[in-house]
């Protein structure tokens, strides 16, 4: 999208849609939010959605269709075994990565799931720029292990390197030769890394590591969840990528991997996920993986109407007008609260806004889970929903004690083509009075804590009565209805 100028001087996004069906929302007064966080548990998860305003949890599958897409999808084939919609999908997934032979599988974690069961064996390593939650916990599962090699300008939090997502090389080619490369299962690369803020990776960075790869006959993989992100940073960051179009640098990319996999549910607008095999021999041996625990081969445990839907999002997604705006209103969130001084992981990335909350809370100890903290507070203050991506998203060491987090941040997402600019200005306001007001934030300590993946259904609770305290602040600054 390029960025259009205003006569008052001011540079601001600009939504490059209409909007033509709404949703409404609902604003519940602050002490109904209290009493709502109290039955969720401080577990941004575990709130139901009508008592949520402004939901920022997470960019999946929860993206507006464009009216394109919901009229494909009156023309889905919903035969259970060779469904047309299938083929659709195949023949396009080929046009922009040139890969020919799709694994279909109802989203991202089935993906890998699917792979780290073909290819992790005890005591294997997978070797990552950056993990995701669910992309470490199925190669840990297995017995497995994850050495994450991203630089380390890339978890400081405050920057203005434009890649922070890139590996290290230095440090990959030492821990293959350390492993052993025939004890390295894949090397994945995380286009967009998730954990540290939706951070790109370069196009560059990606090429020498899976060339690096490949000397040593690893397996390569590209989680292509958040590459329409990572593609609009790509274009507008890299120098030598300035003239090339988004399908070019697409096919530039994919061309490097062996294997993408992606979750729909972020790359397409849709709801579900595949695994594209350059390969045609282990294409054949990992079919049996689909039939077994996603479906039949040509839907995978997908809606055929979200797949028809998906076909021409995957379309959309080579459109830089569209992937444009999502990277442009975080940059605008994360520009103007830098500008007032809150700690934010800069420069902005993809996926969403992300809140230093170590810096903001730093009064909380890492025990009491400090982003978990901040965005229970967030949901208190304004009804927005946000997500805790820190030490409560990691799992315990194997002694029980915490594995303290790289990063504690609070993400606020941005959906795509979901949120007007002045709800941005909103979450903006609101986020600036709760930093103005942070010191009455208090820790959490869980009450239900499930082994695996507890960030997802655990139950905590407060330390002390700081949420009431807070709640007492607010209503005084803006009244019991707001």
């Amino acid at each position: 999208m390029p960025e259009i100028k205003f006569y008052s001087g001011k540079t601001i996004p600009m939504e490059m849609h209409k909007v033509k069906i709404v949703q409404k929302l609902n604003l519940l007064p602050a002490k109904e939010r209290l009493q709502k966080m109290k039955e969720a548990g401080f577990n941004t998860f575990m709130l139901h959605n009508g008592d949520i305003f402004m939901d920022m949890l997470t960019d999946s599958g929860v993206n507006a269709m464009s009216d394109n897409m919901q009229s494909a999808m009156l023309r889905a084939d919903d035969a259970y075994a060779g469904s047309e919609t299938f083929y659709r999908m195949r023949d396009k997934l080929e046009e922009i990565f040139g890969i020919a032979h799709l694994l279909p599988a109802h989203q991202g974690r089935a993906c890998e799931h699917i792979i780290a069961q073909h290819f992790v064996k005890p005591g294997s390593c997978v070797i990552m720029n950056y993990h995701f939650t669910t992309s470490k916990a199925h190669v840990t599962r297995l017995g497995g292990h994850v050495e994450e090699l991203v630089k380390d300008e890339g978890l400081v939090t405050k920057s203005t390197l434009p890649f922070k997502g890139n590996i290290d090389l230095d440090k990959l080619k030492a821990c293959i030769e350390k492993e052993g490369a025939e004890n390295v299962a894949y090397l994945r690369l995380e286009a967009g890394t998730n954990l540290i803020g939706g951070q790109p990776i370069s196009y560059e960075n990606m090429k020498a590591a899976t060339e690096l790869a490949k000397q040593y006959g690893i397996m390569t993989l590209l989680d292509a969840s958040l590459l329409q992100d990572n593609l609009y940073f790509i274009k507008t960051r890299e120098d030598s990528m300035k003239d090339k179009s988004i399908r070019e640098i697409t096919r530039m990319v994919a061309d490097l991997f062996d294997m993408i996999y992606f979750s729909g549910r972020k790359f397409g607008f849709g709801r579900g996920g595949g695994i594209l095999v350059r390969d045609e021999a282990l294409f054949h041996e990992m079919e049996d993986y689909i039939t077994m625990f996603e479906g039949f081969l040509t839907y995978g445990g997908m809606s055929v109407k979200e797949m028809e839907a998906m076909i021409i999002g995957f379309d959309e997604t080579m459109d830089f007008d569209v992937i444009s705006q999502a990277p442009q209103f975080i940059k605008h969130c994360v520009d103007e609260l830098d500008a007032a001084g809150i700690p934010m992981v800069t420069p902005g990335g993809g996926l969403g806004a992300h809140i230093d909350a170590r810096e903001v809370v730093k009064h909380i100890p890492a025990e009491q889970y400090p982003a978990g903290s901040l965005v229970a507070a967030l949901y208190l203050c304004g009804g927005i929903r946000g997500m805790e991506r820190g030490t409560l998203s990691e799992e315990r060491n194997a002694d029980g004690s915490e594995h303290i987090a790289s990063v504690e941040m609070v993400r606020l997402a941005f959906p795509r083509r979901v949120f007007t600019l002045s709800q941005t200005e909103y979450v903006i306001d609101r986020v600036k009075w709760l930093y103005d007001h942070r010191e009455l934030i208090g820790g959490l300590r869980f009450v239900h804590e499930p082994k695996t993946l507890r960030f997802f259904t655990g139950k905590l609770e407060p330390v002390s009565d700081w949420p009431e305290k807070l709640i007492e602040a607010y209503i005084a600054e803006f009244g019991e209805d707001q």
